[in-house]
């Protein structure tokens, strides 16, 4: 097995233990929620698999492209790509747990030709230059020990108009410190960048922007829906992993909903490199 740095062995620990229950209300996924408000009637999972749709969609992918779902998770979304598009994918992730329930998805879904689940570590890919026609990153790049260098390191990857889509949150409206503090604590983030900031990492590593938005108040704005979805599962997940697991991993994601709604914003960028 691939050998990652420290800082982000450690990150991998940190999913390792949040992934199984997380997953499990998610249905497979592990990324943030859309409602578009408070009466949308969507599920869970359907809310979470909106943010799989609303950011892959902006690749504009074709049939046989190769795509690097970069921090893949329990690999739901690298099976959304190649079910939906016909692509290729290869999903990279530093959890164990993930790696070992996305290839087993992988095998249960038929998918295995079309998907390829990896561990290692996106800051210094084994991919030579211009391996892949796309890179989809769900809420990873947020976890890296250093921006500059994971978005360069996807811009090496990537071909010549290579396109590049991710999400992430952005630090919003100034207030309680110390909340945005729990939160980032909470996720183990490095840094909680604004959206401008965001757009300015991404072009300082060579890309060209060609689209973004700031979805905040319809993704972590909506965190009381949230709790009353998860509220809705949490006996069929008690029953699963027993009451005190649950318990206690609610208590360590309660400073996840420390800020304010508008203190935390949501980023969906797509850039790309220049031919």
């Amino acid at each position: 097995m691939a050998e990652v740095r420290d800082g982000l062995a450690d990150i991998g620990k940190h999913y390792d233990e949040r992934t199984p229950i997380g997953e499990e209300f998610r249905d497979g996924q592990l990324h943030m929620w859309y409602w578009y408000d408070r009466e949308d009637d969507a599920t869970l999972p359907q809310a979470v698999h909106r943010v799989t749709r609303k950011v892959s969609e902006t690749l504009g992918l074709r049939p046989g492209e190769r795509v690097l779902d970069a921090g893949c998770g329990p690999g739901e979304a690298s099976l959304f790509l190649a079910r939906q598009y016909g692509v290729g994918v290869t999903g990279v992730t530093i959890s164990n747990f993930e790696l070992e329930r996305a290839r087993g998805r992988a095998e249960e879904a038929g998918l295995s030709d079309l998907v390829d689940f990896r561990y290692g570590d996106f800051m210094e890919l084994p991919f030579p230059d211009g391996s892949f026609d796309a890179v989809l990153a769900l809420e990873s790049l947020q976890n890296a020990p250093d921006l500059g260098q994971v978005l360069r390191e996807l811009f090496r990857v990537l071909r010549p108009g290579g396109r590049i889509a991710f999400s992430d949150f952005s630090l919003g409206e100034p207030g309680d410190a110390e909340r945005v503090g729990q939160f980032m604590t909470t996720l183990k983030l490095a840094v909680l960048p604004t959206l401008e900031e965001w757009l300015g990492h991404v072009r300082a590593a060579g890309f060209a922007v060609e689209e973004f938005t700031q979805c905040g108040p319809r993704v972590f704005g909506m965190k009381g829906k949230y709790l009353r979805e998860a509220m809705g599962q949490r006996e069929q997940v008690a029953e699963k992993f027993g009451e005190d697991r649950l318990v206690e991993f609610s208590r360590v994601h309660r400073g996840f909903f420390a800020p304010r709604k508008d203190q935390v914003g949501y980023a969906i960028v797509c850039a790309r490199k220049p031919r």
